[in-house]
């Protein structure tokens, strides 16, 4: 589990292609290691990976096919710029919200202004995302936990405050970018909870018809 506070940025220093999957070494540039043991978890861009392999300054993870077919980090090259954050502790400040590290889908940067001295950005969800993202909820953007400032279907917009812009990749998006996206994990599990038993046969996701026989149409 993470808390969506990112530590450091981090660059893909080699990408090794295995057969269909593929191994990545990742430079974690000023991100220290001295507390990381091979098996740990470190999100990588907000998606949870699994040290195998550790140095002073860098560590190696396996990417399946799931998470590459899921993730941005399908496509990523040496020296993709990356943010990073380990796996949190009990002692671990909870600055963000709850990030698991299981990423729902990819979102693109359709719309980048000023907006003070901050940077308003606003993404484009798949579809099937969109009923998991609330006004004034959380969301993470790769790896990075933000408020939702305004819902419009599946568009969103959050404001990005220039320390954010400095210390993740942010900085550098641009209109068009794709981010990893993981909506706020309470409301994944709402929606199964409020299907009760009949989540065993459930294929769809909240409709009409679930919300009045949960209450909440009189």
């Amino acid at each position: 589990m993470f808390t969506g506070i990112i530590l450091a940025i981090g660059k893909i220093a080699a990408v090794e292609r295995k057969t269909g999957d593929c191994r990545l070494k990742i430079d974690t540039g000023k991100l220290s290691l001295v507390d990381v043991a091979l098996g740990d978890s470190i999100a990588v861009n907000g998606v949870c990976l699994t040290a195998v392999e550790l140095d002073a300054h860098y560590f190696c993870a396996d990417v399946s096919n799931e998470t590459l077919s899921r993730t941005i980090l399908s496509n990523a090259t040496t020296g993709t710029a990356v943010n990073l954050e380990l796996a949190l502790t009990p002692a671990t400040r909870m600055g963000g919200h709850i990030v698991s590290g299981h990423v729902d889908g990819i979102g693109q940067v359709i719309e980048k202004k000023a907006d003070g001295r901050s940077i308003r950005f606003t993404f484009k969800a798949p579809d099937n995302l969109a009923k998991y993202i609330a006004e004034k909820g959380s969301i993470c953007i790769n790896g990075i936990s933000l408020t939702v400032n305004e819902v419009n279907g599946a568009r969103f917009s959050v404001n990005i405050v220039p320390y954010t812009l400095k210390d993740t990749t942010l900085g550098e998006a641009t209109v068009g970018t794709k981010v990893n996206l993981e909506v706020d994990l309470l409301a994944r599990y709402m929606e199964r909870l409020m299907l009760g038993e009949a989540a065993a046969h459930h294929q769809g996701g909240i409709t009409e018809e679930l919300l009045q026989k949960s209450g909440f149409f009189g």
